[in-house]
């Protein structure tokens, strides 16, 4: 009876306390928010290695131009064209050059930046077939999550005092890496949003509905994630925390959590079955 009792208590205290935050300490972080940053978080997953290219070689080095172009038109008119140096005023209303130039380039500039553009986009909303799927819900004002697969389901609650401060879980989502991961998205009362910046991927979480997004992460290591939906008062009080880990190591994961909650895997069930 006594030793009942204690299985009981160590499986209560597994999935309440530790429920899908199991060796993160072991792992470095790797996608996070640094003091001072003003570029994107580095780029760990193919998605974020594409919009990383299409902002460094299209927007940026466009952006640039750009801007020293208008700046060089403008000082050009402030100078050339000064009340001192024209006391008369011009007469001219029209320039057939000047404005056919002044329409064709933006939407020429609009051409170049739409191609590489439309193509991300289909690529960020492109499901493949997953190998692991996850439901995460949002709630007034933390996240609960299940992976249908394999029986599991948790909440994910802040802890303020944990550091990097309003990022870290009191569990976590654990993912395999270099597989391809399906995030359903809920909401239980309002609007939501699902965003990991190192992965490239945000989705609203919207009530009724049931959204999906995909990420493949490259690199092991704990990456940190926030609400991006303004959803109340609390809505800078539900991180996301994601533990990525080599696939042993999930699948030890995913053994240890059904262990504790009594699951008996499809494999094992249907091994004792035939025995």
């Amino acid at each position: 009876m006594t030793r009942s009792l204690l299985v009981l208590l160590a499986a209560f205290v597994a999935v309440f306390a530790g429920a899908g935050g199991v060796m993160a300490q072991e792992l470095e972080t790797v996608g996070a928010p640094t003091d001072w940053q003003w570029d994107f978080q580095g780029p760990n997953s193919p998605i974020m290695e594409d919009i990383h290219d299409f902002y460094d070689v299209y927007l940026l080095p466009m952006m640039v131009i750009i801007s020293v172009i208008v700046l060089a038109l403008m000082a050009y008119i402030m100078i050339r064209f000064r009340r001192s140096r024209n006391p008369e005023p011009t007469r001219t209303t029209h320039n057939t050059i000047l404005e056919v130039i002044w329409t064709s380039v933006p939407v020429l500039i609009l051409v170049i930046i739409a191609i590489p553009s439309l193509r991300l986009l289909y690529d960020t909303e492109r499901l493949d077939e997953a190998d692991v799927t996850i439901k995460a819900t949002g709630n007034q004002w933390f996240w609960s999550y299940e992976y249908p697969d394999y029986g599991l389901e948790f909440d994910a609650y802040i802890l303020e005092d944990e550091e990097p401060r309003l990022l870290v879980t009191d569990t976590q989502v654990v993912v395999p890496v270099n597989q391809v991961i399906r995030v359903q998205l809920t909401s239980a009362d309002v609007i939501h949003a699902w965003a990991l910046p190192a992965a490239g991927v945000k989705m609203d979480a919207v009530p009724g509905r049931l959204n999906e997004l995909q990420m493949t992460i490259t690199d092991p290591g704990i990456y940190y994630g926030q609400c991006s939906e303004l959803c109340g008062y609390s809505h800078g009080f539900m991180p996301i925390m994601v533990v990525a880990m080599e696939e042993a190591d999930f699948e030890a994961w995913v053994s240890e959590q059904q262990a504790a909650l009594g699951i008996v895997p499809e494999t094992d069930l249907a091994a004792a079955t035939q025995d």
